[in-house]
């Protein structure tokens, strides 16, 4: 097994599952927090970045401001606050290198099973090289995943009727072969999404002729790539705290304001849209039939969409698919599209841990009926977290208040000789809610999945960056929620 450092695995107290921007947050956090502390992280791909190292496609970029999407205790310097992925893969890769984590990493590894054993108060982890199938079995106290919610091996796509007699090309954007080549192409992106709208402008500028079609419109709404002038005249760490809090305080108010006056945020995106557009594209491409933050809204910097919109490289197509054929797409409109290539940016497949199997004494978990203690901890499964982020802000925002919390709940336990930590469920009271609070299309097929989260505190998510930094910053560890046990004393 690929193991840098060379310190074998079963000595190690907590183990750290995936190395993109969460799992490094949390290996960042658990050297600096708890240094009494040895851990590992587990990476089943070669490299670090997760899924800006996964992602390929052109024009891949972040759909939250870095100053935001960044860390906390790195300051986010690049020229550009909407960042390409090779920037953020290059801001990962100094924060690696700078903390000395890289032989903390062990590469090269897939979690495939992880069972918690009572008796010993101990994780039994099977490992797999990804490189020569070769397994290992090791333990650790604590369990940290940080590997996000979709599988990396494949996207999802629906099954498209007659699909299998087109004689193009057919690409989803988690798989984009190197070799693909759209310049003066007939191009189908079919989505309407984050993916969507990036992929759009950005194949336009090699020359491909391209055609959005989607189902149903999204909201949409511009915003600029620079970075900001503070930089300038301050230091980078007040810069970079100034921005950040501005950052943060102006998207919670456009998201309350959304939920709670969605009718103004429409008619302003509305507007922004069509000021922009300046006649080039029908509005109904652009009005959804649902409120903001339903589904996410989709950010592009500078309004590049618009202008490739307005250029004539983009046009825009809302009406749904009846059926593939030899050269290209009948709609159910009775208009086709010819394309050269098709590109389903249709959304990711859900999966929890990267599919390896959990159980508590040999009985498995089922995720679904799972709820999460503060958006972290799972009821009835002992020291184990998950670092889920935000949905209608950065993701990283929470998932660096989760590394610190798990980092507080683990000195806590330390301080007090704690062996174990579970979250339980109150004996009644507690209604079940859908753990991600969006219409989106891979949202509604997670419900199937994803554990869920409760209809009141501790067990309900609030999706409020200031609420979690009150309650996992500086809120009670020892609650009525969470049961510590001591490790049993062995008899000699």
């Amino acid at each position: 097994m690929n193991n840098p450092s060379g310190n074998t695995m079963a000595d190690v107290s907590v183990v750290i599952i995936g190395a993109g921007l969460s799992g490094i947050c949390a290996a960042y956090h658990m050297q600096q927090r708890c240094p009494d502390r040895s851990f590992r992280v587990i990476e089943a791909r070669d490299n670090i970045g997760g899924t800006w190292d996964l992602f390929k496609y052109p024009g891949i970029r972040s759909d939250s401001d870095m100053y935001t999407f960044g860390y906390n205790f790195k300051p986010w310097t690049a020229e550009k606050a909407i960042a390409p992925a090779d920037t953020i893969l290059k801001y990962m890769q100094e924060t690696v290198d700078k903390n000395g984590l890289q032989s903390k990493i062990s590469f090269g590894t897939r979690l495939i099973s992880a069972d918690w054993d009572s008796e010993s108060s101990r994780w039994r982890l099977t490992l797999e090289s990804t490189h020569n199938a070769q397994r290992e079995e090791v333990s650790c106290d604590f369990l940290f995943c940080c590997t996000g919610y979709y599988r990396y091996s494949k996207g999802y796509t629906p099954d498209f009727p007659g699909v299998e007699r087109y004689r193009g090309t057919v690409v989803h954007p988690q798989n984009w072969p190197e070799s693909l080549d759209c310049a003066g192409k007939r191009v189908t992106i079919i989505g309407s999404g984050a993916t969507a709208v990036t992929l759009a402008p950005t194949l336009a500028k090699s020359g491909a002729k391209i055609t959005l079609l989607q189902r149903s419109p999204t909201w949409i709404m511009s915003m600029p790539d620079s970075g900001s002038r503070l930089f300038r005249f301050l230091p980078d760490r007040l810069a970079h705290a100034l921005v950040r809090w501005r950052n943060i305080v102006m998207f919670m108010v456009f998201y309350q304001l959304s939920k709670r006056k969605p009718e103004i945020v429409k008619r302003l995106l509305l507007k922004s849209v069509k000021q922009q557009l300046r006649g080039a594209a029908d509005m109904k491409h652009f009005t959804p039939g649902y409120e903001p933050w339903d589904q996410r809204v989709c950010l592009v910097p500078n309004g590049d969409l618009f202008k490739a919109i307005r250029n004539g490289d983009i046009t825009m197509v809302t009406d749904h698919i009846e059926a593939f054929d030899e050269t290209g797409i009948r709609l159910e409109s009775g208009e086709r599209i010819d394309s050269d290539i098709v590109i389903t940016a249709t959304g990711l497949t859900v999966e929890v841990l990267g599919g390896a199997s959990v159980s508590v004494d040999n009985k498995p978990i089922d995720w679904t009926e799972k709820y999460m203690y503060k958006g972290t901890l799972l009821n009835d499964v002992p020291n184990f977290a998950f670092a889920t982020g935000y949905t209608n802000a950065s993701w990283t925002l929470k998932t660096e208040l989760v590394a610190k919390y798990v980092c507080r709940l683990l000195n806590h336990m330390e301080r007090n000789q704690f062996a174990e930590c579970t979250a339980r469920l109150p004996d009644e009271g507690i209604e079940q809610v859908p753990l991600i609070d969006l219409q989106s299309g891979y949202v509604l097929r997670a419900n199937n999945v994803l554990p869920k989260q409760g209809n009141k505190r501790p067990w309900r998510l609030y999706q409020n960056y200031l609420l979690d930094r009150i309650a996992l910053s500086i809120g009670k560890i020892d609650d009525d929620t969470l049961h510590f046990e001591r490790q049993p004393q062995t008899e000699v």
